[in-house]
């Protein structure tokens, strides 16, 4: 039997599986212009589909990967998620037309939700409340460094061998971590604890979790906020490298960017257990409103593009309080959910992504020359978070 991992290794280990998501989006971000044009697209501003389809595989992965590790456990569907992965990465890396690319970063999103969704459940099998909202900042924490230095490791590996490298470093980050989890990481979901494999159980679970208020509210509140995030994600090369002409210095403001939040989830992860997620969670978010709204004035008097030594700060200032929600409002709607952690953390992962994915897309389609369209993104969304965070009303164990 698998000896268990100490808590620094296990908290490495999930983060690093966790990471595979971030690594995945934006180690290619730096090459989101040349690669439409490279592979024969007509449009070379269809970058942004390489963001948004692995998205989409993604958010279709969750409900699979989820149910099945409740009911086969959650090494075995783990594994299966790396082998597609790596499927999917293969296909990346010998393409020769777009819609290959985006049929291999489809396959790519299926396969990630495993190891990320998963990851939540083997947390959830362990960890509860407060407890559990400490280590997921200690992962983001981990997690955040991971985003933070991709672009420039990206930048790097396309400037020395082209873009295809970029998968390549994917394809050796997988491998290792998978052999790394198999090594290391036991079976948490006891056989006599796992749910048969049916659709009607599935179905009943979902409804169980939607009729859930704290796990609904909580969860529309991460999509919500994920929204604007998955937009920021999608259009940075375009607002650094085109509206603002930083050229190939684009990786090392995005990496201060995600260094605010991994600073952050530290902050939360210290915090956590003494002020409670959801004191944490409305102070961040009243922080997001406040920022954006002060932000949108200069944004107006500037028509649109204020001066990039304005642009960075907010970003910062807006991008710090995603390491208090990310983690805490997913420990928010898990909390209620130990008995199916895997179905939980899949339809909690799913809806959150399926609520992000036209916000994000809304706000992507509609950047033109000016930033408004993403600081009133991220004001919006935090209301609409606030309003809902209200209303989900959970009391914290």
């Amino acid at each position: 039997m698998t000896k268990a991992p100490s808590l620094p290794e296990f908290i490495v280990l999930i983060a690093l599986m966790i990471s595979l998501v971030a690594m995945t989006t934006d180690v290619m971000l730096p090459a989101l212009g040349a690669i439409p044009q490279e592979l024969g697209s007509e449009n070379r501003d269809s970058g942004h589909l390489v963001v948004s389809v692995l998205f989409a595989g993604f958010a279709v992965g969750q409900l699979v990967a989820g149910p099945l590790s409740d009911s086969f456990g959650r090494r075995r569907v783990i594994h299966w998620g790396y082998v597609l992965f790596i499927l999917g990465t293969m296909a990346c890396i010998f393409s020769t037309t777009y819609p290959m690319l985006l049929v291999g970063r489809v396959l790519q999103g299926l396969a990630m939700a495993a190891p990320r969704i998963v990851a939540v459940a083997i947390v959830r099998d362990g960890y509860a409340g407060r407890g559990m909202a400490k280590i997921m900042s200690f992962v983001m924490a981990v997690f955040i460094i991971v985003p933070a230095i991709a672009p420039s490791i990206g930048q790097v590996l396309i400037n020395l061998s082209g873009w295809r490298a970029t998968f390549v470093l994917l394809l050796g980050m997988a491998a290792a971590t998978w052999i790394w989890f198999g090594l290391r990481q036991p079976e948490t979901l006891k056989p006599e604890h796992r749910r048969p494999l049916s659709v009607r159980n599935i179905l009943s679970g979902i409804g169980i979790i939607l009729r859930t208020r704290a796990s609904l509210g909580f969860t529309l509140c991460a999509g919500a906020i994920f929204g604007p995030f998955l937009a920021y994600l999608s259009i940075a090369q375009r607002v650094y490298q085109d509206i603002y002409g930083t050229g190939e210095a684009f990786a090392l403001w995005f990496g201060a960017g995600a260094l605010a939040i991994g600073a952050a989830s530290i902050v939360n992860s210290r915090l956590v257990e003494r002020l409670g997620m959801r004191f944490l969670s409305t102070l961040a978010l009243i922080w997001v409103i406040a920022v954006c709204t002060v932000f949108l004035g200069i944004v107006a008097y500037a028509q649109g593009t204020p001066a990039f030594a304005a642009f960075i700060p907010w970003l910062i200032a807006t991008l710090f309080p995603m390491g208090l929600l990310f983690g805490n409002l997913n420990a928010l709607a898990m909390e209620p959910l130990g008995e199916m952690a895997g179905l939980g953390a899949a339809v909690v992962g799913a809806l959150s992504t399926v609520v992000a994915l036209p916000l994000g897309l809304l706000i992507s389609v509609s950047l033109d020359r000016t930033i408004t369209p993403l600081v009133l993104g991220f004001g919006l969304a935090a209301l609409t978070a606030l309003v809902i965070s209200r209303w989900a009303g959970a009391e914290e164990v």
